[in-house]
């Protein structure tokens, strides 16, 4: 039997706090697993969903984007993964029974954690101008409340429809179909508030916007760098393959600015000597650099490369551009900014240098610790000359590797989610489609929320995701949804987006990623892409949680005939019941997808091309690889202000709470703590234990406030603090923003802290 979701929201006002752990997995990610599972399947439901995760006759896992490796285990998923199988695969039920008994207002008021635990979506459910309770609505009727209110729009630009990287390469193609149908690019997506940078840095530098390595690249890396990323909770099953390649010879350098247990020790459950012994260490090298500092890091690692004459001239001189001039800005680094910016000492750097020359291959990877500050993207660019330096791109073993977060958000991008789509691709849709598609670029995330503001969106439409709690700024987000006159939402589970909505409302329960997909008497499959440009079936097996559940191809397709009719350009009727017809029109449309039908049932799919990985060419507007020359940046701090980054909680995907522990950090409990140095709480009277307001200073002079969080004393670099999101949401400016890729700055937020009373309960 499941458990029963928590009748009232928990109490978190005293978490307890302990020493943070020095390893990672082993039996108690083990028995953790089985708790959670346990409490939201039950027994049987476990061992049934869990066996069919990430397996090639199975279902793709709806958390991260990390791949699978060819031969794979029985149980080929991790801790955080079987949390979010556990979360969609649930047998809670929100009916409109529920709806009935809890207001609106009353919904708005419990915490995200509370609402996502009641369960999945039942019915579609539709918010009336002036209402307060949601009441149930039949899809034809929701279709088409949505067809007038875009019909009834002055352009096709006041409608916003934005993409979770949840959504499949099927649907996506659908979706932005459907919207260059209507007439708009805005579209929107969770990677502009994620790996925006990244796309933005390597798309100007070696032509591909995308990582170019494969797992067995990793494997046969001489040299890892891991940099602004813990994967032992954000992509755990990361951590088998730094292991893999730890027994292979590699070494691992960590440049972060917390410690995390996952980078220092792993204990994998897969085999006696994680379970019961002490598993392998991983961290060869610890930089404990400042927020922000990555760049100057880099930086200087290229001005010692530079001056020890130790480039790859032949690979320089035959595959790249600029590099003369980059040489010359290089040599000038000043190495008192670099240490001022780093917070690092030269023997470090200089240790470091020394692995990089000893190795013949180097991949780097990152994730949000480089994309979410202003400089992320001259950061980015300054990675690529690194590798650049020693012709560590476009060999074996070697390369960029941004580690994306949601499972399938490569592949919407892909699909072409992006409001600034390429011209070749809107050639090729208006080719095989015959319509003119928008050529004006549309809205990303943060301009979408301007104009929500400022009434020239209407219309906001989201396929999966949780806007409100993902987005910036929460006091700004918040009341630009409510300033439009509709928000739809396609769903699994209740999330703090339908309860601040617009004048009206819907809610359009989907089917998800575990659940069969039944079109027409047919089982259908979807496909998805990871975070190394694999692509491949994802088939679900379990009996959907309602039958009034759509797949979401299912949704824009029937909106798509709700909203246009007898469209004569897109047959949307025979796309809803046949996804082999989708994936016909894809194979028209996206490169790489020639005989998409044929090579994605193959078992473990196929692997998209990549011209710098597999044949050493570089699509830029140069014809080869770029140097850039950034100068060097890095955030300042006034005194008495700290610099707060955001981040996960180990029992957190993305905005979904599955607990109030973050066991590897050892909190427990709660998640209002804010993480400091001894040395700079003592400095600022604040004891561990005490709490404190935090509030961010920015440009505009809004005072931006989070309230009652608990000092814990942590070793965080100095001038550093950390919290979590999206509890701390509320404190990043929406326009304090990458430079280029427009992506909010949420690792490097200028807060103070002002000591405050123990919270009721504490």
């Amino acid at each position: 039997m499941a458990a029963k979701p928590p009748a009232g929201d928990p109490v978190q006002d005293a978490p307890d706090v302990t020493a943070p752990q020095h390893s990672a997995a082993g039996l108690p990610a083990v028995a953790h697993t089985l708790r959670m599972a346990r409490q939201q399947m039950g027994v049987r439901r476990t061992a049934l969903t869990l066996l069919k995760v990430n397996q090639k006759d199975g279902f793709d896992c709806p958390g991260c984007a990390w791949p699978e490796p060819e031969h794979r285990h029985k149980a080929e998923f991790c801790e955080n993964g079987a949390k979010a199988v556990a979360e969609e695969a649930t047998l809670r039920r929100v009916t409109p029974d529920f709806f009935a008994e809890h207001p609106v207002s009353d919904l708005a008021r419990r915490s995200g954690y509370w609402l996502g635990q009641q369960g999945r979506l039942t019915q579609p459910m539709y918010l009336a101008e002036g209402a307060d309770h949601y009441v149930p609505v039949p899809w034809e009727r929701a279709f088409d409340i949505v067809a007038q209110e875009l019909h009834a729009l002055g352009s096709p630009d006041e409608a916003v429809f934005y993409t979770s990287g949840r959504t499949s390469n099927e649907a996506a193609f659908l979706y932005q179909l459907f919207a260059r149908r209507l007439g708009t690019n805005n579209l929107p997506d969770c990677s502009n508030m994620c790996h925006e940078s990244s796309g933005s840095a390597l798309t100007e530098t070696i032509g591909v916007g995308k990582g170019s390595v494969l797992l067995e690249d990793l494997y046969r890396a001489d040299l890892i760098i891991v940099a602004g990323q813990n994967p032992g909770t954000n992509h755990p099953r990361m951590l088998s393959a730094l292991e893999k390649a730890k027994q292979r010879g590699a070494r691992i350098v960590t440049v972060n600015p917390l410690p995390e247990a996952g980078l220092e020790r792993f204990k994998n459950p897969q085999n006696a000597r994680g379970l019961a012994g002490s598993g392998t260490a991983l961290t060869d090298l610890f930089l404990q650099i400042r927020l922000g500092g990555d760049q100057a890091l880099f930086r200087a690692l290229n001005r010692m490369i530079v001056e020890a004459g130790a480039v790859d001239r032949p690979f320089i001189d035959e595959h790249t551009h600029g590099y003369e001039d980059f040489a010359a800005a290089a040599r000038t680094t000043d190495w008192d900014e670099v240490l001022r910016a780093t917070g690092l000492e030269r023997a470090d750097i200089d240790r470091l240098l020394a692995m990089v020359l000893d190795a013949k291959s180097v991949v780097v990877c990152w994730a949000m610790g480089l994309t979410q500050h202003k400089h992320a993207v001259p950061t980015i660019k300054e990675v690529v000359n690194f590798l650049l330096l020693r012709g560590n791109i476009g060999r074996p073993g070697a390369g960029v590797c941004p580690v994306r977060g949601h499972s399938n958000v490569q592949g919407d991008r892909t699909m072409g989610i992006f409001e600034r789509p390429a011209p070749a691709f809107l050639d090729a849709l208006e080719k095989e489609f015959g319509f003119a598609p928008p050529r004006e670029h549309g809205l990303d995330v943060v301009r979408a929320i301007r104009a929500l503001r400022d009434g020239t969106a209407k219309v906001f439409f989201a396929m999966g995701g949780n806007f409100v709690s993902a987005s910036p700024d929460t006091a700004v987000t918040e009341a630009a949804m409510r300033n439009a006159a509709l928000t739809v939402h396609v769903s699994t589970k209740l999330n703090r987006s339908h309860v601040i909505t617009g004048s009206r409302a819907l809610i359009l329960p989907t089917l998800g990623r575990t659940e069969k997909d039944t079109r027409a008497g047919r089982e259908q499959f979807v496909t998805v892409e990871d975070s190394m440009g694999m692509v491949h079936a994802s088939h679900g097996s379990l009996r959907p949680a309602s039958p009034h559940l759509l797949s979401e191809t299912a949704i824009v397709c029937r909106l798509a005939r709700a909203t246009f009719g007898d469209d004569t350009a897109v047959p949307w009727a025979a796309l809803e019941t046949d996804y082999d017809l989708i994936r016909e029109r894809i194979s028209r449309v996206v490169p790489g997808f020639d005989d998409f039908n044929t090579k994605v049932r193959h078992p473990g799919g196929f692997t998209l091309p990549h011209a710098p990985r597999d044949t050493r060419t570089f699509p830029t507007a140069t014809g080869k690889a770029n140097f850039t020359t950034s100068p060097v940046e890095y955030p300042a701090v006034p005194e008495g202000r700290l610099l707060l980054q955001t981040l996960r909680s180990h029992d957190q995907y993305n905005t979904t709470i599955y607990g109030l522990d973050d066991r590897y950090r050892g909190i427990k409990g709660g998640r209002r703590v804010v993480m400091v140095n001894p040395a700079d709480a003592d400095a600022l009277g604040l004891p561990d234990g005490c709490y404190a307001d935090l509030v961010g200073e920015w440009t505009d002079g809004t005072q931006r406030r989070a309230e009652g969080f608990r000092v814990v004393h942590y070793p965080t670099p100095r001038g550093c603090a950390a919290a979590y999101y999206p509890e701390t949401n509320v404190l990043v400016p929406l326009d304090h923003t990458a430079d280029i890729s427009n992506t909010p700055a949420s690792k490097s937020v200028v807060v103070r802290l002002e000591r405050t009373a123990p919270v009721h309960g504490s």
